[in-house]
């Protein structure tokens, strides 16, 4: 995460920055893309104020708290912007199981050949780019053991499932090296 760290008519002492760089770079496995954190340091009479914004893809996560010192302020903007993360991906996820559809069965069913006992049913769907996680998350909205997605990094077509013991496994297709 690139961290811009300013000091309204103060001196930001290195060992600061260190600090607050380390502590907004646990958010860099919660943030896609490049994020970037803007951090404004102040001091307000008797007390020092801290507005930490972080841009992510377009989505921007704010806070500005006031407190007896700086690392106080770090940590209550920290645990805020902590809850605002959780409050996006469950506002996220809440989207994305409305949005959810499904084609209803209205492929064909055919034969493989005539002397053959086995009949297989064709499904199609569109795949859409998305992480293990947010397709274990489909497959467990429609209710299947199994759900195939197009991994979002690799672009490579996987397979999620249900195993008995009740843990997820993933089938990543090999690649000829």
């Amino acid at each position: 995460m690139k961290t811009t760290v300013v000091g309204r008519q103060m001196n930001v002492y290195d060992e600061t920055k260190e600090l607050i760089e380390k502590k907004l770079s646990k958010f860099d496995r919660y943030l896609r893309g490049d994020p970037e954190a803007f951090v404004t340091l102040s001091r307000v009479r008797e007390n020092d104020r801290m507005e930490v914004t972080i841009s992510s893809n377009g989505t921007l996560f704010r806070s500005e708290k006031t407190s007896p010192t700086f690392r106080i302020a770090l940590d209550e903007c920290v645990e805020a912007i902590e809850r605002q993360l959780r409050k996006n991906k469950t506002r996220l996820q809440k989207k994305l199981r409305e949005k959810i559809t499904f084609p209803q069965d209205e492929h064909d069913e055919r034969t493989i050949s005539e002397e053959s006992d086995f009949d297989i049913r064709t499904k199609s769907f569109p795949l859409k780019p998305m992480t293990p996680e947010e397709a274990i998350l489909q497959m467990n909205l429609i209710g299947h053991s199994f759900f195939v997605f197009r991994d979002d990094i690799t672009g490579d077509t996987n397979v999620v499932y249900k195993r008995e013991s009740g843990s997820y496994g993933l089938i990543v297709p090999e690649t000829d090296k």
